[in-house]
C-alpha cells in the first residue's frame, strides 16, 4: 500500500466535521489534529453544547480508530471499561454516549468522541505527585482486576516479541548489513525473555497498558487523569508502572518507591512482578520497531519518523537489544 492508498489518507477536515455533524453536533469551524500516530485523533469545538450531558460540554476530542487494528468488540471493551473507571470514581475519560452507542461509523471509520480536558504532563521528579498517581493506579487496578477482558488480547512474549520480529524478517525491513547482527541479539534475548517473564499471564488483570506521562494529564488541584486507554489489555500491574521510571538505578529505585507508597495505601503490590519490568522493556522494544515499520505507508509516519529503518537505527537497536540482555540479568529493583 502506498501513502496516496492509505485510508487516513481519504480522512479530510470535512469528512470529520461531517461525521460531528451527522451524530447532531455542530462544530463551530476550530478543528486541531491531535498529536497520535496509530489513530486520528481532533480537537473540535462546538457551536451548542452537547446535549444530555451535564455539566455542558463545549469541546469534544474526536478519534478515529485505525481501520483493521481492533475490533468492533475489542473497541467497546475498551469503552466499557473506560466507562467502569468512571463509575468508580477513578479520574479516567471515557467516550461519550451519544443516540445511546460510543461506537459510530462514518466515512468508513469507526469513532469515538470524549469530553475535552485540560492538563499537562505530571513531573516526576516530585516524588509526591508519583505517591499520588500511585494512588489512582491502584485504583484503576482495583476496577481492572474485577473481570477479564473477553476480546482484548493478552501482553506475552508470543505477542510482542516472536510474531514481531518473524514480520520484520520475513518483510526484510531490517537493512542486509544489519539484520544478521539483530537476529543474533534477538535471539540471544529470546530465551531470556521466556524464563524472564514466566508466569505473566497469571498475573494478569486489566490494566491501561501504555501509561507513559503523555497519557497522564495532571492539575494541580485534581491531580492525574487517565487518557487514550486505547492499548488497554491483560497484563500484571507492573505494566502501568514501568514506563513511569527514568534515569540511573537509584533514580528509578527512588521513583518506584513513591509510586508504591501510593499504591499501596490501597492495593496490595506483588513484589515478584519487579523481575519483570527489564523484560516488559525489551518486549517494548522490538514491537516499538515493527510498529513503525508496518506503519510505513501511513504518509504521517515518514514525516514524523525520518530517521526510522536506516542501518544506523537497526545499530542502535542491536546496541540497545545487548543492553536488555544485561539488564535482564541483574537483580531486579528492591523497594
Amino acid at each position: 500500500m502506498t501513502s496516496a492508498q492509505h485510508p487516513y489518507t481519504a480522512l479530510t477536515p470535512d469528512k470529520v466535521m461531517d461525521a460531528l455533524s451527522g451524530l447532531g453536533l455542530w462544530p463551530d469551524g476550530r478543528l486541531l489534529a491531535l498529536n497520535s500516530y496509530e489513530n486520528r485523533v481532533y480537537r473540535a469545538h462546538l457551536d451548542e453544547p452537547v446535549q444530555g450531558h451535564d455539566p455542558a460540554i463545549h469541546a469534544v476530542v474526536v478519534k478515529f480508530y485505525r481501520p483493521g487494528r481492533w475490533s468492533r468488540e475489542q473497541i467497546l471493551e475498551e469503552h466499557a471499561f473506560a466507562a467502569e473507571l468512571v463509575a468508580a470514581e477513578v479520574p479516567a475519560v471515557a467516550p461519550l454516549v451519544l443516540h445511546g452507542a460510543t461506537l459510530h461509523q462514518a466515512k468508513g471509520f469507526d469513532f469515538a468522541l470524549s469530553p475535552l480536558r485540560g492538563g499537562r504532563a505530571p513531573e516526576l521528579d516530585d516524588l509526591d505527585v508519583l505517591e499520588w498517581i500511585g494512588r489512582f493506579l491502584a485504583r484503576l487496578h482495583n476496577t481492572g482486576a474485577a473481570r477479564p477482558f473477553a476480546h482484548r488480547p493478552a501482553l506475552d512474549v508470543a505477542q510482542f516479541a516472536q510474531e514481531p520480529a518473524e514480520w520484520l524478517l520475513r518483510e526484510q525491513a531490517i537493512p542486509l548489513e544489519v539484520e544478521g547482527e539483530w537476529r543474533t541479539a534477538f535471539d540471544a534475548a529470546l530465551p531470556l525473555l521466556h524464563s524472564t517473564l514466566q508466569g505473566l499471564s497469571e498475573r494478569a488483570i486489566r490494566v491501561h497498558g501504555d501509561c507513559h506521562p503523555g497519557n497522564i494529564l495532571w492539575t494541580p488541584d485534581t491531580g492525574p487523569h487517565f487518557v487514550d486507554l486505547d492499548d488497554a489489555r491483560m497484563a500484571p500491574a507492573v505494566q502501568d508502572l514501568w514506563m513511569l521510571l527514568s534515569g540511573e538505578r537509584r533514580q528509578r529505585t527512588l521513583q518506584l518507591s513513591a509510586l508504591l507508597d501510593g499504591y499501596e495505601q490501597l492495593r496490595d503490590f506483588d513484589r515478584r512482578e519487579l523481575g519483570w519490568i527489564e523484560g516488559l522493556r525489551t518486549l517494548r522494544l522490538i514491537h516499538y520497531s515493527a510498529w513503525l515499520a508496518r506503519r510505513w505507508s501511513d504518509p504521517i509516519f515518514p514525516l514524523n519518523f525520518p530517521w526510522f529503518g536506516t542501518p544506523d537505527y537497526w545499530r542502535g537497536q542491536v546496541q540497545m537489544l545487548h543492553e536488555q540482555i544485561e539488564a535482564m540479568q541483574e537483580a531486579p529493583l528492591v523497594v
